[in-house]
C-alpha cells in the first residue's frame, strides 16, 4: 500500500506515498487505484481511499479535483464530503489528511519545519508553467511557516516525457531546469527536475524520493502515458499529528 512513509523533522507531520498494491480494484486498475475519472468502479475506488485513510489513521481525508492549474485550497474551507477544484491542498487542522493523485505528474508533500502546517501538490507540465509549487509554498508562508521541507514522489522521467519541440520550449522558457531529451533523442521535459528547481528557488529543503523512479518505464506505478484512459492513480497523503 505504501511505497514510502515518513514524517517531518519536528514530527508534526506524517506522510506517505502509495503504490498499486493492497486495494480492491481489478483489471487495468489493479489494485490500489485512487482515481475516479478513468472507468474504474466508483465504489471500489472509494473503498481503496478508505483503506488508505485507515492505514494513515486520519479522522478525515480530503481530496481535490485536479485541473493542472495553480489554485490552492485549505481543508478548513472544505465541507465534509466536498471536493475542491485545486492542484494544491493545504491544512492546518490536526488529524485531517490531504490527498493528491497522479499518474505521471509529480506528487509533492510539503510540511512546515516547526509549525503544524502541511500540504500536497499536483504538478505536471502545465503546473510547472503556472507555478503551482511556488504558489503553495507562498500560501504556507502566509500562514506562518518559517521553514518548509518537501518530498517529491515518482513521476515520468525526463528520458521518457516526450513533447513537441514548441511545447517543451515553452516549459523551458519558464523553468529552464526542466528541459530534457528523451533516450531516443527527441525533445522532452523533466518534471521532477523542474519541481526541484522551483522548490530550491523558494528556499525549501528538498527530498527527491522519486528521482530514480519512472512511471512510464515501470508498471509498479499507474501511468497515463503508458496505459491511456485505463490508467489508475496513485498518490501522496499528509496529515498533522
Amino acid at each position: 500500500m505504501f511505497w514510502h512513509t515518513g514524517e517531518s523533522e519536528s514530527g508534526h507531520v506524517a506522510f506517505a506515498f502509495t503504490d498499486r498494491i493492497g486495494g480492491e480494484s481489478d483489471g487495468p486498475w489493479e489494485s490500489l487505484n485512487l482515481g475516479t475519472s478513468n472507468g474504474d468502479d466508483a465504489g471500489l475506488v472509494q473503498r481503496n481511499i478508505e483503506l488508505v485513510r485507515g492505514a494513515m489513521r486520519v479522522n478525515r481525508l480530503v481530496r481535490m479535483t485536479q485541473v493542472h492549474g495553480a489554485d490552492v485550497a485549505w481543508t478548513a474551507d472544505v465541507g465534509d464530503g466536498d471536493v475542491p477544484v485545486a492542484d494544491a491542498l493545504l491544512t492546518d487542522q490536526i488529524g485531517v489528511g490531504v490527498l493528491v493523485r497522479v499518474a505521471d505528474c509529480a506528487p509533492i508533500v510539503l510540511a512546515a519545519a516547526h509549525e503544524p502546517l502541511a500540504g500536497v501538490v499536483h504538478c505536471g507540465r502545465e503546473g510547472l508553467v503556472r507555478g503551482v509549487v511556488p504558489t503553495a509554498v507562498e500560501a504556507l508562508r502566509d500562514r506562518g511557516a518559517s521553514a518548509i521541507e518537501a518530498w517529491i514522489g515518482p513521476r515520468a522521467c525526463g528520458r521518457c516525457y516526450e513533447l513537441p519541440e514548441a511545447m517543451a520550449d515553452g516549459v523551458a522558457k519558464v523553468v529552464p531546469e526542466a528541459r530534457s531529451t528523451t533516450s531516443w533523442g527527441t525533445p522532452a521535459i523533466d518534471v521532477g527536475a523542474g519541481v526541484v528547481a522551483q522548490l530550491l528557488a523558494e528556499g525549501v529543503h528538498v527530498n527527491d524520493l522519486g528521482a530514480e523512479e519512472c512511471t512510464i518505464e515501470r508498471d509498479e506505478w499507474f501511468s497515463y502515458r503508458r496505459q491511456g484512459q485505463d490508467s489508475g492513480r496513485f498518490g501522496a497523503i499528509a496529515v498533522i499529528r
